[in-house]
């Protein structure tokens, strides 16, 4: 292993651990820690049911996607493999930094079952997070619409319109021709931290698709309605304790916890989830232990979509694969 990945490892733990504590401490801070247990214990089950099914529903249309991706590398592969790729993926991700673990997770699988074809596989999940990102923001620029004048969420709404002129950037960063110029200028700077390999290989992996724009243009589609669908399982994880807010201010919320999530400060988003729904839904007048018994009810959510990923790896543990490989073409 590299040894200035060794070096850094200690340092990314203690930053992620001095992240939690910070989280933890504000959110014990604002919260009635016996209050807001008497409310998760009240919560609605029909709500909870509701928010969990959305998520679950949601596997099917993004593994479709993923699907149309690989296809048009030339790679073939069933719909229900992919589908349990993506539950397993869910599994991992509970125990690995955020969603970027279970990303790694599905290149690593599907690669076993391919052989040979790692770098359009790594390029077609890149490419599926960056869509996702783009969409996720495109959601971002309607939420700051429907914010505007009616949500007093202060510096959210700032944060969310610097995310949508970054995600223009890194659109044109990653598939105009005319960026390679600015980009080789970046060389010595990612030289220096050793990161040229895997930055070119995730580059070349994504760019491989920029002949395919109508296909990029159908998969952004269809993750910005996924994505506005499972903003409501949020509304429902917030219905469910109370929380009586319509669907409009979690489409201004959504968008910046969906970007929190995938960003690997703490092993699962564990505090910066629930200290981020403090912040935010206590600016729109709810109580503070309501905002965190709606994090942690959503947190609970996403936990219980990875059970059937869970189960799948067991009994896949017990009984071999009788084949781990599968013909392309």
């Amino acid at each position: 292993m590299n040894l200035a990945l060794l070096k850094k490892r200690p340092v990314r733990i203690a930053g992620g651990l001095a992240v939690t504590g910070l989280c933890l401490a504000y959110i014990l801070w604002q919260i009635n820690v016996s209050k807001t247990v008497h409310i998760l214990g009240h919560a609605s089950v029909g709500y909870f049911f509701g928010a969990i099914a959305i998520m679950a529903v949601s596997v099917w249309p993004m593994a479709w996607r993923w699907q149309q991706l690989l296809r048009a590398r030339g790679i073939r592969e069933e719909l229900p493999w992919l589908v349990r790729a993506y539950f397993t993926s869910y599994t991992v991700g509970q125990v690995l930094p955020t969603s970027i673990g279970g990303d790694g997770w599905r290149m690593f699988e599907t690669t076993k079952r391919h052989p040979g074809n790692g770098g359009p596989i790594a390029g077609s999940v890149l490419l599926e997070r960056v869509l996702g990102g783009i969409a996720t923001l495109s959601l971002a620029a309607i939420g700051f619409a429907l914010a505007v004048g009616h949500y007093d969420v202060g510096g959210y709404l700032w944060v969310e319109l610097a995310f949508v002129i970054g995600s223009a950037v890194l659109a044109f960063a990653l598939f105009a021709r005319r960026a390679r110029g600015p980009l080789a200028r970046t060389l010595p700077l990612v030289r220096r931290f050793r990161l040229e390999r895997p930055l070119r290989a995730a580059y070349e992996g994504i760019h491989g698709f920029r002949e395919h724009v109508a296909l990029m243009i159908g998969v952004m589609v269809l993750t910005v309605g996924v994505q506005g669908v499972r903003v409501l399982a949020i509304w429902l994880a917030g219905k469910a304790v109370g929380v009586d807010l319509s669907p409009r201010p979690y489409y201004v919320m959504g968008p910046l916890l969906f970007l929190v999530m995938l960003v690997p400060f703490t092993i699962n988003g564990l505090a910066v989830r629930e200290a981020f729904f403090v912040s935010f839904l206590t600016q729109l007048h709810v109580s503070a232990d309501r905002a965190f018994a709606t994090g942690f009810l959503f947190f609970v959510v996403t936990i219980s979509v990875s059970i059937p990923g869970a189960l799948i790896l067991a009994w896949e543990s017990l009984r071999p694969a009788s084949r781990t490989t599968v013909p392309d073409g």
